[in-house]
């Protein structure tokens, strides 16, 4: 992955920017709005759908990787100053280094500003005594002045839906003020056309302080995405429509000329549109086929090329059943070919989500869609993936852009240097030589299945042998994947089993329900041959089997729940099983009823017992046991929504099996789950959705954040088997990372204006 360095301002060791390194194949998630810098044309910059920034200064040969607490809506390049940049969320930021460093500049920092962050994803808000500021605005646009920069414009969605405001500020972001409202309408884009600031929304085109809109066709068409460029002294705007259609004005939106293509295909929808700010005759568009069942010849999906303002278009990038033939592609598109996974057995690969071009050359294009993104350098004529290096071996390692979700991270028991990673969208991955490169590892699951490998179960005394927990359904337990429509009905998954090593599978679930499966869990004290193994079925319950995972029986008795959601079951030395169960409430503050619990087996799963959760917790999502002290257990909660401050989540501390418990840490509502160093047991880990991990080497008395990461959604800490110094940490969307365990107090943070967290406090459970 990249590794930025800038000089040491102090004497001593050079700060270190990525003491964490991302492991993974690259890409294969959502990357969003690319921004090509007017200065350096190789500097490049995008979001992701996951909390993820990407910063490239190589033209995509590697990238780095930064958060800003929350997902990003857009980015801006300063025209007259090379180094900075700025980036539009919750908040406005801005970089002076290049992306290497951000301070959030509006709301005011100092201004009485508290971080919030609640709710079930730990979403994230401010407020502020900046007068200027509203809680809840989300800054969507940004546009500076290409004449003086110091006059920035941003387009601040209003709470509640309620418009957009336009704030301008004169002083590079020291202070804004309102310039214009336009109620009930969403702004796309904020461009500078004929020396004046040009607003377009859904609804239109705004010049300068008007608050009514020009509108591109009838009413009834909205505008979804739009570009604008100078060319021949005047400025084109391009704008796709919710209809499908493209239109083009080169009077600043007072008319429009249709400029839809006509591809060959039966129907089209166009979307994605981009021009060169500087070269606005060229533009590119992505489109989608409408009309499924039409076959290759009709059906096909792309990229189209204008050079003379939208008269006409050329196809440049087309891609049906298979890759474009003029790309260069990754694991990605061979992983796609003959799947269902990117969205349907007809057509596999996506339209692009978001285009951008270079302001000074047009034959720069880069392209990003649902799992992937890639660029052309020559107008067209070829492209190439930007997420993934082909390695020696024919497999795969990232280049810093990777927007996946991970369970896990797992090592073969006969050799170390095997590594597997549970992945969602994706599978699982595995690697033989200790990261370096990866290849998919789910070779005969069925497709129904395949999206998601929860975890795996190895064989400790037959090589080769592995269990796995596979989904069709992803991001379990978050409930926006079963909030809507019947879950069960459209649940699929189940228990697949390897012999070699995790390289070829066949699904092994006599008498399982059909349903997304999220752990496995292997009694090492059953015999070889017949092992004992465990299965949590989401929405069905717990599995036994007796006979190495060939047939299953449901071992509900003593669960009250009505389908219960099975998330995570632990087993003792000696052979006891607490089982948690997700809560089935968003965790809002009116929700009533669907908490989760946590449940006792003694005897094997035949009987389980429910057991008490700490005061005030309804949604327990990790336990893990001291191994040397069964009674000793910690418990990962996630907290429930309330106003300012969620409340019940944390980590809590058993020390008789569960009768009492107390809080051991709360400044971190939304915990996924806690670690204990299998070799040092005083050493805990633990992660969750609040942009950091903390680890404890006094067994919880106190806490230290691990300085270096700073990903905004944490799944769970993994210690390194090979070397006990470091440490991998699998997240909800940005692969995994894997650095030192005690952090590096050396590196640099992405964000240098930390802002106090709005938090409970209990005496004796803060980090130290």
């Amino acid at each position: 992955m990249l590794v930025c360095a800038i000089a040491a301002q102090t004497s001593g060791p050079a700060p270190r920017f990525d003491s964490f390194q991302i492991i993974g194949p690259g890409g294969g998630g959502t990357t969003i709005g690319p921004v090509i810098s007017p200065h350096d044309l190789s500097i490049v910059v995008e979001h992701s759908d996951m909390t993820g920034n990407y910063i490239t200064l190589d033209g995509g040969s590697s990238w780095r990787m930064f958060n800003l607490r929350t997902g990003t809506n857009a980015f801006a390049f300063d025209p007259g100053k090379p180094t900075r940049i700025y980036a539009g969320s919750a908040a406005l930021w801005r970089s002076d280094d290049s992306g290497r460093t951000w301070r959030m500049i509006f709301p005011n920092p100092t201004s009485k500003t508290v971080e919030h962050q609640s709710g079930d994803h730990s979403d994230y808000s401010l407020t502020s005594s900046d007068r200027s500021f509203t809680s809840g605005l989300n800054i969507n646009q940004i546009v500076v002045d290409p004449r003086n920069s110091s006059m920035i414009h941003i387009a601040c969605a209003e709470p509640q839906g309620g418009g957009t405001r336009l704030l301008v500020s004169n002083d590079s972001g020291a202070s804004f003020h309102k310039e214009a409202e336009y109620p009930s309408d969403r702004i796309i884009l904020l461009a500078y056309g004929g020396g004046a600031p040009l607003a377009i929304g859904s609804k239109g085109v705004y010049l300068g302080h008007s608050s009514s809109a020009k509108p591109i066709a009838d009413p009834g068409e909205k505008i979804v995405n739009a570009s604008a460029g100078e060319a021949n002294g005047k400025t084109l705007v391009y704008a796709t429509t919710d209809k499908g259609n493209l239109a083009v004005s080169d009077n600043n939106g007072e008319t429009w000329q249709s400029r839809t293509p006509a591809l060959g295909q039966q129907s089209a929808k166009f979307d994605a549109i981009a021009t060169a700010v500087h070269h606005g005759q060229t533009a590119y568009v992505g489109f989608r086929s409408l009309k499924l069942g039409d076959g290759p010849d009709n059906l096909y999906n792309g990229i189209a090329k204008t050079t003379d303002g939208g008269k006409t278009w050329s196809i440049v990038f087309r891609e049906s059943t298979h890759p474009a033939s003029n790309l260069d592609a990754s694991w990605i598109e061979q992983r796609a070919v003959g799947t269902e996974w990117a969205g349907g057995k007809s057509i596999i690969f996506d339209a692009p989500y978001s285009l951008a071009v270079a302001p000074g050359n047009p034959d720069i294009c880069y392209a990003t869609d649902l799992f992937r993104t890639y660029r052309t350098l020559d107008g067209g004529a070829t492209w190439a993936q930007v997420n993934s290096v082909r390695m020696p071996d024919d497999h795969w390692t990232t280049r810093g852009l990777d927007v996946t979700t991970a369970y896990g991270v797992q090592f073969d028991p006969f050799d170390s240097s095997h590594i597997f990673i549970d992945y969602t969208d994706i599978g699982a991955f595995q690697s033989a030589n200790g990261g370096k490169s990866w290849e998919s590892a789910t070779n005969g699951i069925p497709d129904a299945w395949r999206n998601t490998t929860y975890w795996l179960a190895f064989d400790p005394q037959v090589k080769g042998l592995m269990w796995g927990a596979f989904s069709g359904i992803h991001d379990l337990p978050r409930p926006k994947m079963w909030r809507h429509g019947d879950f069960l009905a459209r649940s699929r998954g189940g228990v697949a089993v390897s012999t070699d090593g995790g390289r070829n599978w066949l699904p092994s679930s006599t008498g399982m329900r059909e349903t997304a499966i999220t752990h496995v869990l292997l009694d090492p004290a059953s015999p070889p041959g017949e092992r004992t193994l465990y299965a949590c079925g989401f929405g069905v319950g717990v599995y036994k089997s007796t006979d190495n995972g060939k047939t299953w029986q449901l071992k509900n008795h003593g669960i009250t729940e009505t389908d219960p959601f099975a998330w995570r079951i632990v087993r003792t030395k000696d052979g006891i099983l607490y089982l948690i169960l997700a809560r089935r409430n968003e965790g809002n503050i009116d929700d009533s009823g669907g908490d989760g619990a946590l449940y006792k087996s003694v005897d094997g799963a035949d009987n389980w017992t429910k057991m008490k959760l700490p005061s005030g917790v309804n949604g327990p999502s990790g336990l893990a046991l001291d191994p040397r002290d069964n009674r000793r257990m910690y418990l990962a909660a996630w907290g429930k929504e309330h106003e300012g401050v969620d409340r019940g989540g944390g980590v809590f501390l058993s020390t008789d099996t569960g009768a009492t418990w107390k809080p051991i840490f709360i400044q971190s509502q939304h915990v996924y789950d806690l670690t204990i160093d299998p070799n040092a047991p005083d050493n805990l880990y633990f992660c969750g959705f609040d942009a950091a991990a903390y680890r404890s080497t006094d067994a919880g008395l106190h806490w230290a954040r691990i300085q270096g990461y700073n990903f905004k959604w944490g799944h769970r800490v993994i210690v390194d088997p090979v070397d006990a110094s470091k440490i991998y940490i699998a997240t909800y969307g940005g692969s995994v990372w894997h650095g030192p365990a005690a952090g590096d107090s050396g590196a640099i943070e992405d964000i240098l204006t930390p802002l106090p967290i709005a938090q409970q406090r209990v005496h004796g459970s803060g980090a130290n």
